[in-house]
Formats: structure tokens, sequence, C-alpha cells
């Protein structure tokens, strides 16, 4: 697999990950992102992944994946387990995100996080004039399909981590596929936000 055949975000992630590393990709989907990261940085990757069809996928694509939810999920592995662990685009999801990002932290030396931020400009504006709940530039869901995403922006992320005692390393900010130098207008500009922490 060629990088162009990943998405721009999760291009980024990969960019964070060291070779030979131990990774593990919660709600890893299709499974491209573990495998991209097996081939180019010769990591050993596990997955995670609730639905059937995306199970499927990763066996197709060669990825060790197993079928269950995170909430549960996390309880086997012991301390450590990893050097990094990936929730990429699925914390808005999660009934109890500070439950697993703690699973993450303890199973995990350190956890890499992503989104799509619902207080980019668009979003905005399209609330303002539409009268609407947006559709983010990096998750075009529309609210009434399932699984249902819950709307998070940057400062909503990091006064959670800050809330939860998370502290957070490194931040990653995107505009479609080009990175964003942080600065005071970086909640307006950013698609899509990744967050390592530690």
């Amino acid at each position: 697999m060629t990088p162009i055949a990943l998405r721009p975000d999760l291009l980024a992630v990969a960019s964070l990950i060291q070779p030979g590393e131990k990774v593990l990709d919660l709600g890893c989907g299709d499974g491209a992102l573990l495998r991209y990261l097996v081939d180019t940085h010769h990591v050993t990757g596990r997955g995670v992944e609730l639905t059937q069809e995306g199970v499927l996928a990763c066996v197709r694509r060669g990825v060790s994946v197993r079928q269950g939810d995170l909430h549960e999920g996390l309880g086997d592995y012991p301390n450590g387990s990893f050097d990094t662990v990936i929730l990429s685009y699925t914390i808005p999801y999660l009934n109890d995100p500070a439950f697993v990002v703690r699973e993450m932290l303890r199973v995990g030396r350190r956890a890499i996080v992503s989104f799509p931020n619902w207080g980019h400009w668009r979003c905005r504006l399209n609330f303002l004039f539409t009268g609407r709940i947006p559709v983010t530039p990096g998750l075009p869901q529309p609210w009434d399909t399932s699984p249902r995403a819950r709307p998070l922006t940057l400062r909503d992320f990091e006064e959670f981590c800050m809330r939860d005692g998370f502290r957070i390393t490194r931040r990653v900010y995107l505009r479609n596929s080009h990175p964003l130098r942080p600065g005071p207008t970086a909640h307006l500009r950013t698609a899509t936000a990744i967050y390592e922490l530690k």
C-alpha cells in the first residue's frame, strides 16, 4: 500500500510512529493504517474493531484484529503491552471517553487521539446560517445516521484532558491534508486534530 492510499489524517498519525514499535489501533476500521504501519514502519500491530465488516476487511488485509467493544476490550491487555495506542476518529462515538483514554495509557506508553473538529469555521457558519447541525469537513456524517458522533472541538478536548489529568505532549492540526501551526485561530481553521497524550 502506498502512502497516497491513506487519508491525510492517518498519514499524519503514521508520521508519529517510530519504526519497530508495538502498536494497538482501537476502532481500526478496515485496517488500512495498521497495514501501512506494518509495511512501512515494521511495527507489531494489533487492532480492535466493533463491526464485523471492519474485522473482515482487516483479515483480508492480513492485519491482526479482534472484535470487541472498547469499553470492555482493553481489560485483557496487561499494563505497558504497547508503545503506542491509537484512537483515530473514534472518540466522538464513545460513551465513556475518559475510561477508554485511561485504559489506553495503562496498556500503552503513549496514546494518539484524532478527531474531526466541530469548531471549524465552516461548521460554525453552517450552524449560524442554516440552523442545522453541521457536518464537519473531516467527517461527512449527518446527525441521524448510526453510530452517532458527539460534537467535539479542540477546546473541548483540551479541557477534557486537563480535567482528567491527561498530559498533552504533542498537537498536530490539519486543514485538509495541510498541517497548521498552533496559534490563536487554530481552533477555527483546523479540520482534524491529532493529540499525543502521556
